[in-house]
This record gives structure tokens, C-alpha cells and sequence, in this order.
């Protein structure tokens, strides 16, 4: 595998709670700057328990960058603007790791989820509205679902909303409004560019910081799509 990643199984066995028919959302979470894979395993117990939830490490040690001992998507330049090299090394690893990752699965899965907090938001949408290209070698793994908790647009020449392909793409945007690392202007901004290309957004403000209120895990879940069959 292209990134180091963790597993969390489904939480129920095939049965009548999870039919053999019913496949649970595959839930791909991209940690936050300066973390490392095993911190949004933490979500597990708030999600959908027949979904699979794989959490990769990013690929850049953090204290290169001075962002503590945890691990980085990318260099951070300021005002939504990463770094070019660091944050393409890491589109083109993470598009591998989505390639990869089916054929390690120990069962079927169903939908898949890309999302992440912070950075890992930032990774997730970047990934979904690339201009249809790819990336690295290889067919482009299509996300019908991506998931942004308190991450940001960000301006870089590979994000071209004009030339995404949005068909079948649906987004949920969560953001503290009293976030002060992100902050709530630059989701506003994101949002904003979203909406005028018409994607399918869903989009909800809470009264929090820099973090992921239990309220916004409620709202998640109830916007996650549903098993599928096989």
C-alpha cells in the first residue's frame, strides 16, 4: 500500500441486523494536521456500525514543518493556499491507496465516503474536484460521497471547479463557526464556489471551535448513504 492505514470492521455480523445482500458504506477518514491514523478511529463508535472505516497516515513527517510530532498532508503557506509539491505528492499516494484498497478488504464493502478534518477535509474535497484528471497512472477511482469536517477550498492550479466532474457527487460541509484556525470566512468561500457550479451540497453551521461537536457526527450519519447490494 502507497499509505500506512488503520481498519475498523463493521460492528455487526451478517444476520437481521446486516442481511448478506446489504453491503455497509466504506468510510475513508483523512486525519488533521499534525495527527496521525489512529486519531479519527475515535469517530467509530458515532458511526453507522454495518460501515467498514479505513484511516490512512499522510505521508509528510509534521516536525518538518514544525507541526509537532504527528504527520501533515501537506506544507500550509497561508490564506488557503498549500504548498504545490507536498500537496500533490499527496493527492497522487492518496489516489493509490483508493485504487489499492478494495482488493485488501477482508468482505465486501459498499458506497464509498471520502472525508477527513481539517488538512483532511482539505485532501478530500481537493480529491473530488481535480478537473477529472488523474492524478497518477491508472483509472481514477470515482467518491461519490465526500465529507469535509472543518476543512477549507483550497487555491491550488489542480482544483478547477470548472472542469470537475460533480455528476453523481455529493458533498457535507460541516464547520464550527467559532473556529478560529479555519476560519468560518473561508467556508463561506468554499461553499459559495460549490453552489455555483451546482454541486449537491449540504452544508451546516455549528457552535463550536476547531473540533467535531457530537451534533455535527449526528447530522453525518444521517447523511451517509445507506448499504447497497452487491
Amino acid at each position: 500500500m502507497s499509505l500506512h492505514y488503520e481498519i475498523a470492521p463493521p460492528l455487526v455480523a451478517e444476520g437481521p441486523a446486516r442481511p448478506e445482500r446489504s453491503r455497509g458504506p466504506l468510510i475513508v477518514l483523512l486525519h488533521g494536521r499534525g495527527s496521525n491514523e489512529r486519531d479519527l478511529l475515535g469517530l467509530r463508535p458515532f458511526l453507522p456500525p454495518e460501515a467498514t472505516v479505513v484511516c490512512p497516515r499522510a505521508p509528510h513527517a509534521g516536525d518538518r514543518w514544525g507541526y509537532g510530532p504527528g504527520w501533515a498532508w501537506y506544507r500550509f503557506l497561508g490564506n488557503r493556499t498549500p504548498d504545490v509539491e507536498s500537496f500533490e505528492e499527496s493527492q497522487a499516494l492518496l489516489e493509490e491507496f483508493l485504487r489499492d484498497l478494495p482488493a485488501l478488504l477482508p468482505d465486501p464493502v459498499g458506497p464509498l465516503v471520502l472525508g477527513g478534518f481539517s488538512q483532511g477535509g482539505v485532501m478530500s474535497l481537493a480529491y473530488a474536484l481535480r478537473g477529472g484528471s488523474s492524478a497518477s497512472k491508472g483509472e481514477r477511482v470515482h467518491v461519490p460521497h465526500i465529507v469535509n469536517l472543518s476543512g477549507f477550498l483550497p487555491e491550488i492550479p489542480t482544483v478547477d471547479l470548472a472542469r470537475a466532474r460533480l455528476e453523481n457527487v455529493r458533498f457535507f460541509w460541516g464547520h464550527g463557526a467559532l473556529d478560529r484556525q479555519i476560519p468560518m470566512e473561508w467556508a463561506e468561500v468554499g461553499r459559495a464556489l460549490l453552489r455555483d457550479v451546482a454541486a449537491d451540497l449540504e452544508a451546516i453551521d455549528y457552535e463550536a471551535g476547531h473540533t467535531i461537536p457530537r451534533e455535527e457526527l449526528t447530522d453525518l450519519t444521517r447523511w451517509l448513504p445507506t448499504g447497497e447490494d452487491p
